[in-house]
């Protein structure tokens, strides 16, 4: 018997997996060779940093997005199509009705949790009636499209309508009521808007994919819950037929939707950040549930996936370069203060990469999942829970307030809410489902992906994970229960962490039989424990050559964690910070439990600080002596140009280390990336100059 104190979620009726119908949450959940996903009645956060971020995520950003939802009018819009007087339609976009369930996605795990308060479950009463009653006959929903007032009629601009995205999203929130709560009035609404979608898109009828990916993912999902083909065979339709130019593209051209090329023939991720991934994701879904019929072969999909990681992904793992158009810009454009890394992207990145995970069992994917979670994804949320961050940039110049006119390039610090409120209720989606992306297991092994202080239960292993991870490197997993026989325990060994090591029950084991994993065999017991140290080594590194925006710069990392030093925190101006690899050393790890109000790692040093720079904005560059040096010879070859160029970088640096000697230095903190900005504006760098 397992000691877990928390249910196992309900599953209402029937649902259905790639070999067909099943009962049970869990059983319905995505999975691949690694193993199915564990859901939410099968693991439990019960503390540290990810513990954390799903209690604020319940207490603070899901009333403050249920507060902002109301205040907008998303609601509303709903409501309007049932008054005697409706009025107009309010918001800017068509796509507002997201919103709405995004945060029902997220609302229903903190509802199974038992952690919503009354005003959300009121929130859910009121959000699902209204959602019933605005759905016509037809079973259409799009409250933008809807009424005597409506800007457009249905299904006329699907380019820009956003009509299947809306779909996609009803979907989600609707299989996430009826796993999790038994609730299957949602499921009923979205099968009826996604059986019109069928008839209207699917085999017989009309060619057309929707002008922004996601309703592949959520009708492979719909598929898994209900067992129904149509809804598998929509998903490869809409994925097929993206890249033939059939959208109206208007002011953007076809690559912004990934509509100029197949995306089996893709050469690169391209165009709007969000869609490419959600795309993406959505095709990795299709190969989980049979590679053979999936419109995109896997290769292709790591092969758009490791090109994404060494060329356009940001270090912190943000994704977007362009403002514009919100999009992934050239191979190595990469501008730190530039860097448009949409929250929803870091969103879309991990669902992409969590499937390609599935599918592949690779750890490198995990490491990369991990650096977005704790970077480019954790940053677009205050401390406090109720301010984000839209656009993700690694720099902030002291003169930022000033503003074009055309367009803000971003804020100084958060905003409460948006015009394109997309990534607030995103976020509350993603944190609440934090358990949902920590494990797999299958009959014979459990996997530990993801590292968090957490309670697990699978048919194999049921565990408990104690850490204070990403803060230390100490893993401690105890076995509360084992099934009969031999089991696997697997776990991830980071690839950051070198000289990680691990003991189960007191004595050492190996942690290099296979890259990226550590993996335990044997007849387990209750009481056996393994601990795995993940050293929290303090590194800095440097941008690819062709990242031009990044050349001569160092960042500083600590276990999966970007740091960055905020103005307040430094003893001159962030620009005219030196750092060079002579600095680790003198790096000192400070634990701080007050300024954020909650324990942080912060790392204090002190650094040399440039001289005054030149009056002129394009000082000529001096011609530098050739150094007087001998010819040398290797194997009877001259070799003098070498040899040169090997004594003049060794003098120059020589020339630099005493320049450095000479130079003021001041104290200077730097702090985690994704608690930036919760104090007063001011200048920011993660790049910071070596010369």
């Amino acid at each position: 018997m397992s000691k877990f104190p928390f249910p196992q979620a309900g599953s209402a009726g029937s649902a259905g997996s790639a070999s067909g119908p099943a009962s049970g949450a869990a059983a319905v959940r995505v999975g691949g060779p690694v193993g199915r996903t564990l859901g939410s009645g099968q693991v439990r956060l019960v503390g540290g940093l990810l513990g954390r971020w799903q209690r604020r995520n319940a207490d603070a950003t899901l009333p403050h997005a249920l507060a902002e939802l109301t205040r907008a009018g998303n609601l509303a819009n709903f409501r309007r199509l049932t008054a005697d007087n409706p009025g107009r339609y309010r918001g800017r976009y068509p796509f507002l009705d997201t919103d709405v369930y995004k945060t029902l996605e997220g609302l229903v795990s903190e509802l199974a949790r038992g952690a919503a308060g009354p005003e959300a479950e009121a929130f859910w009463a009121e959000s699902v009636a209204l959602i019933e009653a605005a759905q016509a006959p037809d079973g259409y929903l799009g409250t933008y499209f809807q009424g005597r007032d409506a800007a457009k009629s249905p299904w006329s601009d699907l380019a820009w309508g956003h009509e299947l995205y809306n779909l996609g999203h009803l979907i989600q929130a609707a299989v996430a009521a009826a796993r999790q709560l038994g609730d299957g009035r949602l499921l009923a609404v979205a099968r009826r808007f996604a059986d019109l979608a069928v008839e209207r898109y699917g085999p017989a009828g009309e060619p057309l994919y929707c002008g922004h990916p996601e309703v592949e993912m959520a009708l492979v999902e719909l598929y898994r819950e209900t067992g129904e083909p149509a809804y598998l065979t929509q998903a490869r339709l809409f994925v097929a037929r993206r890249g033939a130019g059939r959208l109206t593209h208007g002011i953007f051209p076809p690559s912004y939707f990934q509509d100029e090329v197949p995306l089996r023939d893709l050469p690169s991720v391209t165009g709007h950040a969000v869609r490419m991934v959600y795309l993406a994701a959505g095709a990795t879904d299709l190969v989980l549930e049979g590679e053979a019929e999936a419109p995109v072969p896997l290769a292709q999909l790591e092969r758009l996936w490791d090109d994404m990681v060494a060329a356009k992904l940001y270090l912190t793992g943000g994704l977007g370069s362009r403002h514009a158009d919100e999009a992934i810009g050239d191979r190595h454009e990469l501008p730190a203060e530039r860097a448009y890394a949409e929250t929803c992207a870091a969103i879309g990145t991990m669902q992409w990469g969590w499937r390609l995970f599935l599918a592949t069992g690779r750890a490198d994917v995990l490491d990369v999942v991990e650096r977005v979670l704790f970077n480019a994804f954790a940053v677009g949320t205050s401390v406090d829970g109720r301010a984000f961050f839209y656009d993700n940039p690694l720099q902030r110049r002291p003169d930022h307030e000033q503003r074009s006119g055309a367009e803000s390039g971003g804020e100084p610090l958060r905003r409460a809410w948006f015009g394109c409120p997309c990534c607030p209720p995103n976020i509350v989606r993603w944190v609440a489902q934090f358990q949902d992306h920590l494990a797999v297991a299958s009959a014979s092994t459990l996997t530990l992906a993801l590292y968090a202080d957490a309670e697990l239960r699978s048919a194999p292993l049921d565990v408990t994970a104690r850490t204070d991870y990403p803060w230390e490197g100490r893993v401690t997993v105890t076995v509360d229960r084992a099934a009969e026989g031999d089991r696997t325990l697997a776990l991830r060994v980071p690839g950051w962490a070198r000289g990680a090591t691990a003991h189960l029950n007191g004595e050492r084991v190996g942690t290099g039989a296979e890259p990226g994993w550590l993996r335990l065999t044997r007849e387990w017991a209750a009481g056996d424990t393994v601990v795995l140290e993940l050293p929290q080594r303090v590194r800095a590194v440097r941008a690819h050559p062709h990242n031009d925006a990044a050349r001569g710069t160092l960042a500083v990392l600590r276990g999966p964690l970007v740091y960055c030093v905020e103005q307040q925190d430094a003893g001159a101006p962030v620009d005219d910070l030196l750092l060079t690899a002579a600095d680790l050393p003198g790096v000192r790890e400070e634990r701080d439990e007050t300024t954020w109000g909650q324990p942080v790692v912060t790392l204090a040093t002190e650094l040399a600080v440039a001289p005054e720079a030149a009056p002129e904005p394009y000082p000529e560059a001096a011609p530098e002596p050739a150094p007087a040096t001998a010819p040398a010879t290797t194997n009877g070859t001259t070799n003098g140009t070498t040899n040169a160029t090997t004594s003049g970088t060794t003098s120059e640096a020589a020339d630099d280390e005493a320049a450095s000697d000479a130079r003021e230095r001041v104290p200077v903190r730097l702090v985690p990336y994704f608690l930036w900005g919760n104090r007063e504006p001011g200048a920011m760098r993660v790049w910071l100059r070596q010369f």
